[in-house]
């Protein structure tokens, strides 16, 4: 028997697996999604809104001020069916589309009351499922988790996720500076 310097639980070597382990972290996957998304289903089913109102009302949370174009590089959908998504977001008092202070053709995106009320409501459930996840695995699993859900990114999505932590907190620092002067 080799001595493994990377084992995990079961034996399984990091370095050398088989097409039915990566088979079975595949299905793991797939039935984890139907979980994370098995709370905000229902829910969004209830209202008559599918996964893209969600993605749309979590990153606009995310980032209040987002331009419709941003949104639309992020979601990674056509701009007819992200105007059908905002549209109704809108019409529904969920989403404001205000004209942008710098740029009068872009249009910021901000949630009102109700919006961030729907939006805390269809992820609470999410943010409990990870949150219990995480401490049932422990940090090292979690960093390595995060490393593997990176590494599965292409470098122009890789870069779109990396630059969605900086942006709220760069866009924050440089309205600052503009009230400032």
């Amino acid at each position: 028997m080799r001595n493994d310097p990377h084992p995990i639980p079961g034996g399984e070597s990091l370095l050398f697996l088989t097409d039915e382990q990566i088979r079975r972290g595949i299905e793991a996957m797939y039935f984890a999604y139907r979980a994370f998304t098995a709370d905000p289903d229902l829910i969004l089913e209830e209202i008559g809104y599918g996964r893209a109102h969600h993605r749309a009302l979590h990153f606009i949370t995310r980032d209040p001020g987002l331009t419709v174009t941003a949104l639309l590089a992020v979601l990674g959908v056509t701009k007819q069916s992200l105007n059908r998504v905002l549209r109704t977001l809108i019409e529904d008092g969920l989403v404001d589309s205000r004209v942008g202070r710098r740029d009068r053709r872009e249009r910021q995106l901000y949630l009102t009351e109700k919006g961030v009320a729907l939006e805390r409501r269809l992820s609470e459930a999410q943010r409990a499922r990870v949150r219990a996840a995480y401490r049932a695995a422990g940090p090292q699993a979690v960093a390595g988790f995060r490393q593997v859900l990176e590494a599965m990114m292409d470098g122009e999505m890789l870069a779109q996720f990396r630059a969605l932590r900086e942006a709220p907190d760069q866009r924050l620092s440089a309205r600052r500076a503009g009230s400032a002067g």
